[in-house]
């Protein structure tokens, strides 16, 4: 036997045919037996694990019993399960989100935590109970403690039903259907700061620090509380003229110093103010019906041009045409170059002309009186003074029309403002003749002015309260109120920056109002450098 048995086993080492039964095992059946030893490892952990877990949810299902946890996904109505195919196979559950907000951010507003506290440690209770078996409550019961008997639960719920007025079981633990509140208009968010280095929009649309305080506040003595006269104005050269009592002052804006260009004697006093666009040169309306031209650097009155019956209460300069309104309804162009300075007479109005405005362009001339008319007139073959006949009619203002601005970035749009009986904005195309917008604004409006740096519009009012509001243009949005005078504000300027806004008050104060400075991010942008336009009055007047 012992031969044979060597025989074969020398067969075998010398045979090349068959599988190796010796030596070591290759690389591929290694891997092969680490895998399979890993995933039976896996699968008798979870089954382990199963075994111990046991999943509630706050919509009202029940609890799954231990070992019974199934791999498919919960299905959202309360105590249904999952969704199948007609064909027994299964289904993904919907991906469509609860209206009316994000299913995985809960609003803490609209979510009831004692609820659901309540909610979770019933759950528990009950899972607790399904572990531990009946053990437990026959003690309870023995020990005279029914706290833990199913008619002691019953009642509970019932109880808690009634105080939270809905049924429990069909009550969410979080809340996900209410939005989150809005935030107030002009809000900016300051962490934007931390995760942006970009300016905030925001900060573009109207949310800019605006002092709501004057920056500076000067006594006006004795200045006429008067609707229809217009006794202040802000030269280019950024000198500011007053008309009080009976004087006339000036006051430079960048040194403070004041002058009195001069004094009326007896009873007469200038009734309206208008510096030309370029130069020293103040035209002043007077009661007598006379257009005086001084010369501000000189302090002496260059010429006296007469036309009118009844006093002068508004001026307009276009070039060297200076248009004047008065009491007697009519409105005078005077070309202060020539000897024969009135080229044109404009008879549109029955009643004062108080107020007078030209476009940016220079093509059309915007008048307000007390006959609650606007008329808008056109130039004559493109010199500076107007036609006789108006281009537009505006009637639907229910008093008197004072306050007049042209939009700079919009030439044909013309703002008109009614005093006390109308108390209304509105905004005119006059390529076209048609009412664009009108705003009730609860108040006399005794002026307006468009904002240089910004679109917004700045109007300035009389009773009740007194204010200056600012306005976004076109949305006419109320951006602020600035209060301060206790008299109707008479007439508004503006600085030749466009930063300040200053205010003439029945309460005999001037107020200067920084509401318009410029964004600090634009002063590091490269300006253009323009070349300054010659003067127009170069010529001598006569």
């Amino acid at each position: 036997m012992s031969q044979f048995n060597y025989l074969n086993e020398l067969n075998n080492i010398i045979t090349m045919d068959g599988e190796l039964t010796k030596g070591p095992a290759p690389r591929w059946q290694k891997k092969l037996d680490i895998s399979t030893a890993s995933t039976s490892f896996n699968a008798s952990s979870m089954n382990t694990s199963r075994q111990k877990l046991s999943v509630s949810f706050g919509n009202g299902q029940q609890p799954v019993p231990p070992g019974t946890l199934s791999g498919k996904t919960p299905n959202k109505k309360p105590g249904g399960s999952s969704s199948t195919k007609k064909d027994g196979k299964s289904q993904t559950p919907s991906q469509k989100q609860p209206s009316g907000g994000d299913r995985f951010i809960p609003n803490r507003t609209t979510t009831d935590f004692d609820l659901g506290h309540y909610m979770v440690k019933q759950q528990n209770q009950e899972a607790k109970k399904e572990n531990d078996g009946e053990g437990n409550s026959e003690e309870n019961q023995q020990n005279g403690n029914g706290s833990g008997s199913p008619k002691h639960a019953e009642r509970i719920k019932i109880l808690s039903e009634a105080v939270k007025g809905c049924d429990i079981s069909n009550k969410r633990i979080l809340s996900y259907q209410t939005k989150a509140p809005a935030a107030p208009e002009g809000h900016m968010n300051p962490l934007k700061v931390v995760y942006s280095v970009k300016t905030p929009m925001s900060t573009k649309s109207g949310s800019r620090f605006i002092p709501n305080a004057p920056e500076r506040i000067l006594d006006a003595p004795d200045i006429i509380n008067d609707y229809y006269l217009n006794l202040m104005d802000w030269s280019g050269d950024n000198v500011v003229a007053v008309a009080l009592g009976s004087s006339v002052y000036l006051w430079n804006a960048a040194s403070g110093n004041i002058e009195v260009l001069y004094e009326n004697e007896g009873g007469d006093h200038a009734c309206a103010l208008s510096w030309i666009q370029e130069g020293h040169i103040l035209a002043v309306g007077t009661s007598t019906g006379t257009v005086e031209l001084w010369d501000c650097e000189q302090m002496k009155r260059l010429r006296i041009m007469d036309g009118h019956s009844g006093r002068v209460g508004v001026l307009a300069w276009n070039s060297y045409v200076v248009c004047s309104g008065s009491r007697d309804g009519t409105i005078v162009n005077h070309d202060v170059r020539s000897r024969d300075h009135n080229v044109a007479t404009l008879r549109g109005h029955s009643q004062e002309v108080c107020g007078l405005k030209w476009s940016s362009d220079g093509k059309h001339l915007a008048s307000g009186g007390n006959d609650n008319l606007v008329n808008v007139w056109s130039t004559a073959n493109g010199a500076p003074h107007t036609t006789t006949d108006p281009l537009y009619a505006f009637n639907q203002h229910q008093a008197a029309v004072r306050a007049l601005a042209w939009c700079p970035w919009q030439p044909n749009t013309l703002a008109t403002g009614g005093g006390t009986a109308d108390r209304c904005i509105k905004f005119w195309n006059v390529s076209n003749g048609q009412l664009l917008n009108s705003v009730d604004t609860k108040s006399q409006v005794c002026g307006l002015l468009f904002s240089q740096n910004y679109k917004e519009l700045i109007s300035a009012h009389g009773y009740v309260n007194n204010q200056l509001t600012i306005w976004k243009y076109p949305s006419m949005n109320r951006q602020i109120d600035l209060m301060g005078h206790t008299g109707r504000v008479l007439q508004i300027a503006m600085s030749p920056d466009g930063s300040t806004v200053m205010s003439a008050g029945a309460d005999e104060t001037l107020r200067l109002w920084k509401c318009f400075q410029p964004d600090p991010l634009l002063s590091k942008k490269e300006k253009t450098v323009t070349r300054e336009k010659p003067s127009l009055l170069k010529q001598s007047i006569r």
